[in-house]
């Protein structure tokens, strides 16, 4: 992330600063974030201009947002020398293997008896179902993306507006060095594989990240319960904490419900 890239814009930003890592010498800027809340008009304006300014917009939310830290973001708890490639990374492997993580009965579950955990991944117990739903070029991912942005700004009005130079919004969790989900896999790459997958697949957009927290717009969601429930399966795979600890009832058919017709999907990471 350079002062050029931002200097390219043709759109006005409000006071912001440079983000430097924690990691490293302190010459690893991955973020410019502004100095307060995010206007959504402004964060539609950059995502139109994605494509020539190579700057991926987010609304970016802290762990606690009225903190003047703004963790993650403006400590700069971002670690992206510590991140592979998404491109190293084959989505529908992580998800198979994760699946087969999760589901294991051999090991002490403190949030689930052992009885219990086929029961929460039924029908499809231990078996990671293979056949994945495939969609058509999907249109209008970005416009839905930006009603998305303005219901979130308006549920998180503390939201701060993030820059980082990413070929998409998946890219960005990798290049801005976040690991929300590290109590799983330290390694955002891996996410940000799977999340390539959904943009092509669903016209999913990543809007929002905190600092465990991914939120995207989908412009293709599933329809009918039946495909909801392979696509339960992979969020359970992509962040188990959605089901093991989302709402009541704590299953993949209940969260497949759920789901249905939804154009955001929510992830969060104990």
């Amino acid at each position: 992330m350079t002062p050029e890239l931002l200097a390219s814009l043709t759109v006005s930003l409000p006071p912001g600063r440079m983000i430097t890592s924690d990691e490293g010498d302190g010459d690893v800027q991955p973020l410019w974030l502004s100095d307060s809340p995010a206007s959504v008009e402004l964060w539609t304006c950059l995502l139109a201009e994605h494509s020539a300014s190579g700057l991926w917009p987010l609304l970016l939310d802290a762990d606690e947002p009225g903190h003047d830290a703004f963790r993650p973001w403006a400590s700069g708890e971002l670690f992206p020398e510590r991140m592979s490639s998404p491109s190293a990374h084959d989505p529908s492997d992580l998800l198979a293997r994760w699946w087969g993580e999760y589901t294991r009965t051999d090991e002490d579950d403190d949030l689930l008896a052992q009885g219990d955990r086929l029961a929460v991944t039924a029908p499809f117990g231990q078996t990671w179902p293979s056949s994945v739903l495939s969609h058509e070029p999907v249109r209008g991912a970005d416009e839905m993306a930006a009603e998305y942005a303005r219901v979130f700004t308006e549920q998180h009005s503390q939201a701060r507006l993030g820059l980082i130079a990413a070929a998409c919004g998946a890219d960005s969790l990798t290049t801005a060095g976040w690991d929300g989900p590290a109590n799983y896999d330290n390694d955002t790459a891996k996410f940000s594989a799977v999340v390539r997958a959904w943009e092509r697949r669903f016209g999913a957009r990543v809007v929002a990240v905190g600092f465990s927290t991914l939120h995207l717009s989908v412009a293709a969601p599933p329809m009918s319960t039946e495909d909801a429930l392979l696509v339960a399966a992979e969020h359970f795979a992509f962040c188990p904490d959605n089901i093991w600890q989302g709402s009541r009832p704590y299953t993949l058919v209940g969260y497949a419900e759920r789901i249905v017709g939804m154009n955001s999907w929510d992830f969060w990471w104990d």
